[in-house]
């Protein structure tokens, strides 16, 4: 009897132990910082850990002292009064200064246990600014030479993504446009970090700022709903506009290309709403000053106003009007993985250029004219579209 207690004594204490080892796991940051909706004076951070944690940014000026010279201020993940408790973490950033570079870096805490009041913490995780640089982003601003990339339908292919991003100058870069159907569809957080998001941060994206324009595919799947916590914007919609210097931009959510009915949808979707939704909101911005005062006013739209099919037809009917009697200069779009260029005619009076599914374009605007140059997978030089500065 004593034998058979000891040998239960054992392998209680080894559960115990077994169990400690779990709960004392460390949290990570599963998934790196990158940037959302920059603006002049505001930029989001978002990121992701293993396990409910508290987060926050500590933010220092680009001004030669190390980041551990003194106690950086702290900006948490918060809403209506509370620090917020998840793994999905998006920390805000606001006043500050434009054209200004900031040196960042992001904390997680994991919180074990909450209730009532009481709160159990467990460890705190950081991005490394110890042995390496901490983390960089520059706001935007008053400047006449603007460097930008787009690239459209990747549907997953990483190595497509990295092939492309590759042929761009990073350094010379304000920012990367996400014009749609980056995968196929949205099954889960883990599908769309590994279908093209982990690729983009690691490349790119924790320094320069993702701009993302909801492609049709990226409305289907169960995770769908929940992509714009991944991807806020300035608007807080997946439609919305933001300047750099003399350049006004409008994204468009251009939705799905089918009738909301289509048995592909299941009933899941109401997209003809949303776009004439979309349509109020786009007569009103193109009447704001930052659109009527640039120079240079391009629209961002997946699909684009041509094709045959419902949603193509529903947004020359809904939002070409309105950016015909607006003077739109150009509309960026993919969709159809063909290398278009449509000229401006009575019905478009604005060209529109379709990206190809395996091209990047490559746009480089100044105080006189912007170009924009698409490139092959192999960086082969395709054509050439130029627009000048409307004075």
């Amino acid at each position: 009897m004593i034998k058979f207690f000891k040998s239960f004594l054992i392998i209680c204490i080894c559960i115990l132990l077994g169990l400690t080892g779990i709960a004392q796991e460390n949290i990570r940051i599963n998934h790196e910082p990158y940037l959302q909706a920059l603006t002049d004076n505001s930029v989001s951070i978002v990121w992701t850990s293993d396990k409910p944690a508290i987060a926050w940014v500590e933010l220092a000026p680009e001004d030669g002292t190390h980041f551990y010279q003194e106690a950086r201020p702290k900006y948490f993940a918060s809403k209506d009064g509370f620090k917020k408790v998840g793994k999905l973490h998006e920390v805000k950033l606001t006043n500050l200064e434009p054209n200004t570079i900031y040196r960042y870096r992001v904390y997680c805490q994991e919180v074990l246990k909450h209730e009532g009041t009481d709160v159990l913490y467990g460890k705190t995780v950081a991005t490394n600014v110890y042995r390496q640089e901490p983390l960089r982003f520059k706001t935007n601003g008053s400047k006449e030479n603007i460097s930008f990339a787009v690239v459209n339908d990747i549907h997953g292919r990483n190595d497509l993504l990295k092939n492309l991003i590759g042929q761009v100058d990073l350094k010379t870069t304000d920012f990367i446009v996400f014009n749609g159907d980056m995968v196929d569809n949205l099954l889960s957080e883990q599908q769309m970090f590994g279908g093209f998001l982990d690729t983009a941060t690691a490349l790119f994206a924790d320094e320069i700022p993702i701009y993302y324009a909801r492609g049709n595919h990226e409305t289907r799947g169960p995770f769908a709903p929940e992509f714009s916590q991944y991807f806020p914007t300035s608007s807080g919609k997946l439609y919305y506009a933001f300047s750099i210097g003399d350049v006004c931009f409008v994204v468009l959510d251009s939705g799905e290309d089918k009738p909301d009915s289509d048995i592909e949808y299941n009933g899941i979707v109401d997209m003809d709403n949303y776009r004439s939704e979309q349509a109020i909101w786009l007569e009103e911005v193109l009447q704001s000053p930052m659109y009527t005062k640039a120079k240079y006013k391009i629209v961002i739209s997946h699909m684009p106003p041509f094709g045959g099919w419902h949603g193509e037809l529903d947004i020359a009917d809904k939002f070409v009007p309105l950016l015909n009697e607006a003077g739109a200069q150009i509309m960026l779009s993919g969709h159809l993985h063909r290398h278009i260029v449509q000229k401006a005619d009575n019905t478009t009076r604005f060209p529109v250029i379709v990206n190809k599914n395996d091209h990047i374009l490559k746009v480089e605007v100044n105080s006189s004219f912007a170009t924009f140059k698409m490139f092959d997978e192999e960086g082969k030089f395709i054509e050439e579209v130029k627009i000048d500065a409307q004075r």
